[in-house]
């Protein structure tokens, strides 16, 4: 069975990333240089003659992996597509700036930079002179305004799309595009058209694109803030929608990069449990099960306990937006649990010397192998040199977290509502620390959705390893390496 599993996970694996490199086909992909020292790319179909430039931004702790299906659709149809990491975000090593609450603060830097790349697109040899700005989320408002300042855009798509700057007339040419789940950011896409025509729907153009009027707004079907971004529908509107404002025509299909992604996600993961099973075997290394008291205490006093202990202060030790608050949160959560954990004599004969040598392995997986992926066809997981004292800190947080995570969970052992338990207590721990500072600890949400695919994906991963090994300790360490990455490379860095 092991080796059929791993067969069948390396066979998908293969599939996958060649059908998404195939994907990449007749595009050349090259960086671009942009004043100030902006990470961008630059997509080109090759031998194609001079056309105009669309200029991709991500939103709010993503980066040009996280775009790049909108880039090698609008590349595929000819454009010349220039996308780039915002100053805090990706591998731009300039932090960002200025005040998030005031357009003249953060949102007007960002503009200056998408300004820049803007510039440096133009002046490639195979621009018309023709521009369009494509942006997300937080991005999507950072193009609208820009599109209205120099360099002037000719058309703007806004994907997940809230804008303050939008009116009937300006800007020209607006695209909004919204996954169907986005609830509110929904009725923002209506109203951007009705702006323009109170009598407008979903769906429907209004103006004339060719003369500068266009005005659209539709929904992707069955997805949400980030599934927007691979939705088919999604890209086959932005390309068309371009192709309308520059009278162009492009049929070639849209590739399933998405579902593509997604299985090779699942077949990386699923290869974990052969590669566990070659771990040698050893005796479960733990006491029985606490009784259901001393459980129900060990899981949930630290969920209450530490943002209540935290609250009254305002924790600014690092230069990344909220990371230095969530890593003491994680480290006062595990040691409190180790805490309660010790006294119930829980950690005796817990940390032999063979879970050192596992917990790594389990690290140089999730961070090498699983992380290597993600960097390639989703988000940018490779920092960086200015992010290692931030991955330092919330190695300081994550391990002791994830340790007592992995204590209380008997390394994959325990019943399933143990498990919901402890998990739901966490997560119902950092929702209670922003409800009492929301103001500062707002960008927390941001990050729930991560933690909870890191506990599907690696806690049972972890669970694997504990079972395999005996050693509960081991999955908690190396996770909490694994995750003190992710976060580490995730958040903004940011300065005052």
């Amino acid at each position: 069975m092991r080796a059929l599993i791993a067969t069948l996970a390396l066979t998908l694996m293969g599939l996958s990333i060649f059908m998404l490199e195939s994907d990449r086909a007749r595009v050349t992909v090259a960086p671009l240089l942009v004043e100030g020292d902006t990470p961008a790319t630059l997509y080109l179909r090759e031998g194609d003659a001079p056309a105009p430039v669309v200029v991709i931004a991500h939103g709010f702790a993503g980066s040009r992996q996280l775009m790049e299906p909108f880039a090698l659709v609008l590349a595929q149809a000819g454009y010349v597509v220039a996308s780039f990491d915002f100053e805090g975000h990706g591998r731009n090593p300039r932090p960002m700036s200025g005040d998030v609450s005031a357009i003249e603060g953060t949102t007007r830097l960002l503009m200056a930079e998408t300004g820049r790349v803007a510039e440096a697109a133009l002046a490639h040899p195979r621009a018309d002179g023709r521009l369009a700005y494509l942006g997300h989320s937080m991005a999507s408002d950072i193009v609208v305004r820009q599109t209205m300042d120099d360099p002037p855009g000719d058309a703007v798509v806004g994907v997940s799309m809230f804008s303050l700057a939008v009116t009937e007339d300006a800007p020209q040419n607006l695209l909004v595009i919204t996954g169907a789940w986005e609830g509110m950011l929904a009725e923002a896409a209506r109203d951007a058209v009705q702006l323009a025509d109170p009598d407008a729907q979903i769906g429907q153009t209004i103006g004339d694109p060719l003369a500068g009027t266009g005005r659209r707004a539709v929904l992707a079907p069955n997805v949400e803030h980030v599934g927007v971004l691979y939705s088919t529908v999604s890209l086959a509107e932005a390309r068309d929608w371009l192709d309308a404002v520059f009278d162009r025509e492009s049929d070639a299909p849209i590739a399933w990069r998405g579902g593509w992604i997604m299985v090779l996600l699942v077949a990386t993961c699923a290869l974990g449990w052969p590669l566990a099973r070659a771990l040698p075997a050893g005796p479960l290394l733990r006491p029985d099960a606490l009784p259901m008291r001393a459980f129900l205490i060990a899981a949930l006093a630290p969920a209450v306990v530490v943002p209540l202990m935290l609250a009254p202060f305002d924790i600014r030790l690092l230069p990344v937006l909220v990371a230095d608050y969530l890593a003491l949160h994680l480290g006062l959560y595990g040691a409190l649990t180790l805490g309660l954990l010790g006294y119930c004599g829980q950690l005796r004969g817990q940390f032999p010397l063979r879970a050192l040598w596992v917990a790594l392995a389990v690290a140089v997986f999730g961070i090498a192998v699983l992380g290597g992926v993600l960097d390639r066809y989703v988000a940018s997981f490779f920092p960086h040199a200015g992010r290692a004292t931030v991955i330092a800190a919330l190695v300081l947080g994550a391990v002791p977290f994830l340790l007592g995570d992995g204590l209380l969970t008997q390394g994959g052992r325990a019943a399933l509502w143990r498990v919901l338990v402890v998990r739901l207590g966490f997560l119902a721990s950092l929702g209670l620390a922003v409800a009492l500072n929301f103001e500062r600890l707002f960008f927390l949400l941001i990050i729930l959705p991560v933690i909870v695919l890191f506990f599907l994906l690696f806690g049972t991963l972890s669970g694997w390893v504990g079972r395999r090994t005996g050693l509960p300790a081991a999955g908690g360490i190396g996770l909490g390496l694994v995750l003190a990455w992710a976060l580490g490379v995730t958040f903004p860095m940011f300065s005052a």
